[in-house]
């Protein structure tokens, strides 16, 4: 079974490109103020009618109800939803109830010592696992690896759920990654990049390739 490959913090419209021609399977446009590869929707209109026609996913921190109402209007398949581990589960379940639990993307921002919580399991279908920061207003894209058993564990343990693998991968650890964690999906942000939010073609090139030797 081939791993498919998200590639995320998206920013231009020829890195999408560059990214569907390598044999990405999902782009991820993010949205949250906080990170540097955040955009507005007025940016993401202005991109909207260059971008290849792969899956988009749509990345925000603790999105309210009418933000992900908009997001799946604008047409976004799956909906990558960051937030606390301790945030309280009437706010999750209604994100699932918004977008449908078969398109949610939940990514508790948790150390790794602490387990999701078993009523999550019920709210979505897949779970991103990144590397934990303990920063404020930190989640994800740190660019820093995690731990690849771990992610094995969770992803053995409840193996009728999607796992997506994220944190610091990079053409360099991409087939060692795979190899180690098992992942069936990974998220390539910041390995694949120059500089933040401008991706390299040709690392995505690479890290697709090294996909080929797993």
């Amino acid at each position: 079974m081939r791993t498919n490959v998200k590639i995320c913090g998206v920013t231009r419209a020829g890195d999408a490109q560059a990214a569907a021609e390598a044999g990405a399977d999902f782009l991820g446009i993010n949205f949250y103020p906080g990170s540097p590869r955040g955009l507005s929707w007025k940016r993401f209109d202005e991109l909207r009618p260059d971008m290849p026609d792969l899956p988009l996913v749509y990345v925000q921190v603790k999105p309210d109800i009418e933000e992900l109402r908009r997001a799946k209007n604008a047409g976004f398949a799956f909906f990558q939803v960051h937030f606390p581990i301790d945030m309280d589960h009437a706010t999750i379940r209604s994100w699932s109830s918004t977008v449908g639990r078969e398109c949610l993307w939940l990514t508790p921002k948790r150390q790794p010592a602490i387990p999701i919580p078993e009523p999550l399991y019920d709210l979505a279908d897949t779970f991103l696992v990144d590397t934990y920061r303990a920063e404020a207003g930190v989640f994800g894209g740190s660019g820093v690896t995690g731990d690849w058993s771990e992610f094995r564990r969770l992803a053995e343990a409840r193996p009728e759920k999607n796992w997506v693998l994220a944190g610091g991968l990079s053409p360099e650890n991409l087939t060692q990654a795979v190899r180690e964690s098992g992942a069936r999906i990974v998220d390539l942000n910041s390995g694949v990049e120059s500089s933040p939010g401008q991706k390299d073609p040709e690392r995505i090139r690479a890290a697709l390739a090294a996909l080929n030797n797993v």
